[in-house]
């Protein structure tokens, strides 16, 4: 039921803007280009967002405490980012891309934050034994805060979460071999 509603908002949400922007006037779309499928973009984009917000609990008003986060990961075994700044109590919306063209059983790529204290390598040897369950130690999920499904190339996820606490928590790779080039710091202020 609660899908069901996410789903219809999102719809509704795309209706209105759809009927927005076909009411407007011809003369209107040719002065703005570009401008108007930007603001297109914006709206379903933040309608998204509070859909996403609300199927995972969180208010709908959270709307200014939300941060979008994106990150890849290659062929190279390499996250374009070695370092994430968010505030504490945000919503984290953060998306992983795989921009490589491995498929997932060669070169998976997930993106996992670990909560303070956690031993990197130690995860890491953990999840090598967790191929199931996409290399998330079963056994160890308690140490886990946030993290998104294994990815092959091309593909992409997104999740969301709510910043921890203040203090720097790191993040990995945990498909067999990665955590030790893919990994940084999470940093929340």
């Amino acid at each position: 039921m609660k899908f069901q509603k996410v789903f219809l908002f999102i719809g509704l949400s795309l209706s209105a803007v759809l009927v927005s922007f076909n009411s407007s006037a011809n003369s209107e779309k040719e002065t703005y280009g570009h401008h108007t499928v930007n603001k297109i973009s914006q709206t379903i984009e933040r309608a998204q967002t509070k859909a996403l917000n609300e199927s995972k609990g969180f208010q709908s008003n959270a709307g200014a405490d939300t941060v979008r986060l994106e990150i890849t990961g290659d062929d190279k075994m390499q996250f374009n980012k070695e370092e994430m700044r968010v505030k504490a109590g945000q919503v984290v919306v953060l998306t992983l891309k795989h921009v490589g063209k491995m498929a997932e059983s060669a070169m998976g790529h997930n993106w996992v934050l670990l909560k303070q204290g956690v031993d990197m390598a130690s995860f890491a040897n953990d999840a090598i034994m967790a191929k199931d369950n996409g290399y998330i130690p079963p056994n160890r999920s308690n140490e886990v805060i946030a993290h998104t499904k294994m990815l092959g190339g091309g593909e992409s996820d997104t999740i969301i979460f709510k910043a921890p606490p203040k203090g720097t928590y790191t993040f990995l790779c945990s498909f067999p071999g990665h955590y030790s080039t893919m990994n940084g710091k999470f940093i929340v202020e």
